[in-house]
């Protein structure tokens, strides 16, 4: 698993507006990326996957799009809530 550049780190949410973070990568391709939760004293929580094929992935409120040409993913929340504040990961794979 690689360490990808994450922006911004952690995710402050605004109540009914729309979240963003944003993962760079740079010296490798993923062929797949997760987008992890971690609430404080808690452990990770797996919320999507997305493959390099699939440009656009969708669960409910979360959605993931993966650029290969930008070497780029990114993660959105929909109409936020103030439970959805918490600290989000990115974590890629190569296999």
């Amino acid at each position: 698993s690689q360490k990808m550049e994450q922006n911004p780190p952690s995710l402050s949410i605004q109540e009914g507006g729309k979240a963003m973070l944003i993962c760079n990568y740079t010296n490798y391709s993923p062929a797949f990326i997760q987008w992890y939760r971690q609430d404080p004293g808690r452990g990770l929580l797996f919320l999507l996957l997305i493959r390099e094929n699939e440009h656009e992935k969708q669960t409910g409120r979360l959605s993931t799009t993966f650029d290969t040409r930008v070497k780029q993913t990114a993660f959105h929340i929909a109409a936020s809530q103030p439970a959805d504040s918490a600290t989000y990961f990115c974590a890629a794979d190569t296999q």
